[in-house]
């Protein structure tokens, strides 16, 4: 069951990646951002009213509050990313955020990788390599010091990093009360974090959402698609196994950056780097 949810969330995920990135390009990333984490809250309350309010803890609300100042910086650096890169490269480089996790999991929750799924890290560590190798022509440092120094593959890697800890925390949330509730409180508390932001950088754009009101409640249903399954898998098993599923997320970024972005060019070169990534998650998955 945990399976099929996290591969649920892994194509839900990139649908909302490519709502995000086509917001971010006619408004910007921080209304994108903004409507990302409010337009989850509708779908979450009609689920926890169907469902009820659980007792929760002084913890459960401690936690809510730390996740939502994580994730909105996750978050906007994400939106930030993608306005900046193709979401073909944007996505598989985020996808280091499994080899963060592992360590995060291990230090939180106990998750503890198997020598193989260890194996499946570095293998994942190749594939990112490998989505800078033609930088590799000019020097063997050129595809980290790339990944380092391009602003779109930066904010992605910052994104990443502040991503693990989001999934640890998450999973103590929906732990600590269930996945409906959880989910509508955590974002609740990162919608009333970020506003205040979005009022000062884009307060203009705001007047201008009736004009996208399609992609802003689609973006919202898949956020809330892809956050109400990953949870519920968290909830079955190991986070990292749900994340390393959830890889997936990187074939449907090629096909749609192949498609409907045109970056048939960047398809090209960075096929191989994708595959390595997608494959170093599968061994983490098998041997985890």
């Amino acid at each position: 069951m945990w399976f099929a949810l996290a591969l649920t969330s892994g194509l839900f995920q990139v649908l909302r990646n490519m709502v995000m990135k086509r917001i971010g390009h006619s408004l910007d990333e921080t209304i994108n951002v903004w409507g990302r984490f409010a337009l989850v809250l509708p779908f979450a309350a009609v689920t926890t009213a169907w469902n009820g309010i659980p007792q929760v803890t002084a913890e459960f609300w401690w936690l809510c509050l730390i996740f939502a100042f994580a994730q909105s910086v996750a978050t906007l650096c994400l939106s930030r990313a993608l306005k900046l890169s193709d979401i073909s490269l944007v996505t598989p480089l985020w996808k280091i955020s499994l080899v963060m996790l592992v360590g995060w999991g291990y230090l939180t929750l106990g998750e503890s990788p198997s020598l193989l799924g260890v194996v499946g890290i570095a293998v994942s560590l190749a594939g990112v390599y490998l989505l800078n190798a033609r930088r590799g022509r000019k020097s063997l440092w050129a595809p980290f010091t790339t990944a380092v120094m391009d602003p779109g593959q930066r904010y992605t890697l910052i994104s990443a990093a502040l991503y693990a800890p989001c999934v640890v925390l998450i999973k103590q949330i929906v732990l600590l009360s269930d996945a409906n509730f959880g989910v509508l409180i955590s974002y609740l508390f990162t919608t009333a974090v970020v506003t205040p932001y979005t009022l000062y950088r884009s307060a203009r754009h705001f007047r201008r959402i009736p004009q996208y009101w399609k992609e802003f409640l689609a973006m919202g249903a898949f956020a809330s698609l892809t956050i109400l399954t990953a949870v519920q898998a968290y909830t079955l098993t190991l986070s990292s196994y749900v994340e390393a599923v959830k890889q997936v997320e990187i074939l449907f970024a090629l096909a749609i950056g192949y498609v409907v972005f045109h970056e048939k060019e960047r398809v090209r070169a960075i096929w191989p780097g994708c595959l390595a990534v997608l494959a170093g998650a599968v061994m983490i998955r098998l041997w985890g």
